[in-house]
């Protein structure tokens, strides 16, 4: 009697193999689509339920936010924050200004402290005051990209650069708003008083 096997009797350990194989294909392919379609939406984690992952991806690729608009805000705000540090232009302009009038002012000043305060002390109020502002643009611009995601589009996610750039920006803008905040009431460098005629 021949006890040989016939490849018909083999048959379905290959197909058996050939499914295995076909099931391990199909599951990592899976894998990767869902990875992908996670980071396509910007959500890495899996915090978006499928609904919002799916609406998003079903938006044209013109209406997706780009994110270009956030990247701009942020550096924006970051080189605004670091002009007014260092001084602006127009608040140099206005201290200028603002000096001419003191002088004129000074002519008619019937006290040392008055002529100090036409002098310099407007000026270097108007030069608090601006840099000040610009020190706020550069806080409020920062706060705006870093909350802006929050009233997007789902799903829409700034990258890490732009939030650290972002960051900075506020940073800077806190620290501009509290030293031209204390210059401007004379709090950080107080007005020389004059001497005392004799």
């Amino acid at each position: 009697m021949d006890t040989t096997k016939t490849p018909a009797q083999n048959a379905p350990e290959s197909d058996s193999k050939e499914s295995t194989e076909a099931t391990v294909t199909a599951t990592t392919a899976t894998d990767v689509e869902v990875t992908d379609i996670a980071d396509v939406v910007g959500d890495p984690d899996g915090e978006l339920d499928d609904e919002e992952s799916e609406a998003f991806l079903d938006q044209d690729a013109e209406d997706r936010p780009t994110g270009v608009f956030s990247a701009a805000a942020a550096i924006a705000g970051a080189g605004l924050s670091l002009v007014a540090l260092s001084g602006t232009w127009v608040a140099r302009v206005i201290t200028e200004r603002q000096g001419l009038i003191g002088q004129i002012d000074s002519v008619n000043a019937t006290s040392t402290e008055q002529k100090i305060q036409a002098l310099y002390s407007d000026g270097w109020h108007m030069t608090a005051l601006v840099n000040g502002v610009f020190s706020t643009i550069a806080l409020l611009i920062g706060m705006f990209v870093l909350v802006g995601p929050s009233f997007g589009a789902p799903g829409r996610v700034n990258p890490q650069w732009v939030k650290a750039v972002s960051w900075v920006a506020v940073a800077l803008g806190v620290i501009g708003v509290l030293i031209f905040g204390l210059m401007y009431f004379d709090v950080l460098f107080p007005l020389p008083k004059a001497a005392a005629a004799a």
